[in-house]
């Protein structure tokens, strides 16, 4: 984490500038550097470091692969995702499931869109969600995995906490990360209604599905996102059915 002496900025980011993994049963794209793709100047906002968006055909995914000192914060928009780990840890991730795992020490997991193999009919049907990482504040903790359904808080139409290590989110988050400068906000918006976004040094807005209008940018459509820094309090409307998610940071990884 470093010391904050920001200047005010809004940095709208369209969806058609986001880096592009493209194979076979994956079409991912990258918010940030990821992979192969590298920009040192797009490393990261506040302390979000990958916010990707994926879709995996049926019948595919992610093999076993490690990771260490990251938390991870997975949001299904669309189909199941099946997630198992070296911890023990097992099962189907679906829309309005807020899900984390943090990777500690090291854990071994793998991401798949094949529920059928533990229960239910064979489908054809992609799986889209984004993940999310963000730095834990502190290295070397003990790995671990967290999830809880929050459908019914979504219809409300307003921010829900998804994922946080706040203070102020004791008790309200959903689920909890290990970094006490950062939350995670979901919101599902029918067409006219909106929110208010919190105040940060930090904030991250990305739309993974629909449209919105936000108070003097404009219009945000399908896999846009807004940077903001030192700055915040804006009303976010849906000009369609929309979701969005928005972290907010009070602090950043130093440079």
């Amino acid at each position: 984490m470093t010391a904050l002496s920001l200047t005010p900025r809004v940095d709208v980011r369209r969806a058609g500038e986001r880096f592009v993994t493209e194979i076979d049963w994956l079409d991912s794209k990258h918010s940030f550097s990821f992979g192969h793709h590298y920009d040192a100047a797009n490393t990261h906002h506040g302390l979000l470091l990958v916010n990707n968006d994926d879709v995996v055909r049926a019948g595919t995914g992610f093999d076993t692969h490690p990771h260490r000192d990251m938390e991870i914060v997975t949001w299904v928009l669309q189909g199941s995702l099946v997630h198992q780990d070296s911890e023990g840890h097992n099962g189907v991730i679906y829309p309005g499931l807020a899900q984390r795992m943090s990777a500690g020490t090291g854990i071994l997991h793998s991401e798949k869109n094949d529920s059928w193999r533990l229960g239910g009919d064979v489908h054809d049907e992609p799986v889209h969600f984004v993940q999310m990482w963000v730095v834990p504040d502190e290295a070397g903790i003990s790995p671990g995995y967290e999830q809880l359904e929050i459908d019914a808080e979504l219809l409300g139409g307003g921010l829900v906490p998804v994922a946080s290590g706040m203070a102020k989110h004791d008790g309200a988050a959903a689920i909890r990360i290990k970094n006490r400068y950062a939350a995670l906000y979901a919101a599902r918006l029918q067409a006219g209604q909106s929110v208010q976004l919190p105040e940060a040094p930090f904030l991250h807005l990305f739309v993974p599905r629909g449209a919105v209008d936000l108070e003097g940018a404009g219009t945000l459509g399908t896999g846009g996102a807004v940077r903001f820094t030192a700055t915040g309090g804006q009303r976010v409307t849906a000009v369609e059915p929309a979701e969005i998610l928005v972290w907010e940071m009070h602090a950043a990884i130093a440079a």
